[in-house]
């Protein structure tokens, strides 16, 4: 199932370019979405995603893969901005083989790693190539941690840290990611007045 088809308030049905577009979406229509590598192999689908109380920004989706019907199923912890949004599929790519996945750091649904510990964070990023800087990953203090999106209400992600593939799932306009073109980070940034990487 796809975050257009879970969309409970019409976020992304909107045929004049109205709505969030793919810079904003809910972080509920996410979950559930399925997640394929550019061979187009089935990697899973996402359980979760996991927000820095720090930063408010989303730092990991959680990916569960392998299992049937949920038993056997291992789940991975994968950096924000490892994932890129295809709009044409609705649906989320990670640049990783399946058999590479197979050897990802990961754990069990009963036991979850402290995902604000800065070495684990650290492995994690090493395994998926992503810099641990750069927004989204972790930052430490006292009291902070790394919260569950589906456990806030309202929450909206931004994919502008990674990339957007195809069109703007019928919003109209263009997700082109390149900078300067309509939809690129740059642009949307420029928008809505803020940095997104």
């Amino acid at each position: 199932m796809s975050y257009a088809d879970r969309d409970r308030y019409g976020m992304y049905k909107h045929s004049r370019g109205t709505g969030p577009g793919p810079a904003l979406m809910g972080a509920e229509t996410l979950i559930g979405d399925s997640v394929v590598n550019a061979a187009e192999e089935d990697l899973g689908d996402i359980k979760e995603i996991m927000l820095d109380m720090q930063t408010g920004q989303v730092a990991y989706a959680v990916l569960a893969f392998g299992g049937f019907l949920g038993l056997g199923e291992k789940l991975f912890a994968v950096p924000w901005q490892a994932l890129h949004l295809d709009t044409v599929n609705k649906r989320m790519v990670l640049d990783v083989e399946k058999e590479r996945l197979k050897t990802a750091p990961g754990f069990a649904k009963d036991a979850w790693p402290d995902m604000s510990d800065l070495n684990w964070a650290s492995g994690i990023h090493s395994f998926y190539g992503t810099d641990p800087q750069r927004a989204g990953a972790p930052t430490m203090g006292p009291g902070s941690s790394t919260r569950a999106a589906s456990s806030a209400s309202s929450v909206g992600v931004s994919v502008g840290s990674g990339s957007v593939h195809g069109d703007s799932y019928g919003v109209g306009g263009s997700a082109d990611p390149r900078p300067g073109h309509e939809g690129s980070d740059k642009d949307i940034s420029r928008i809505r007045g803020s940095n997104i990487g």
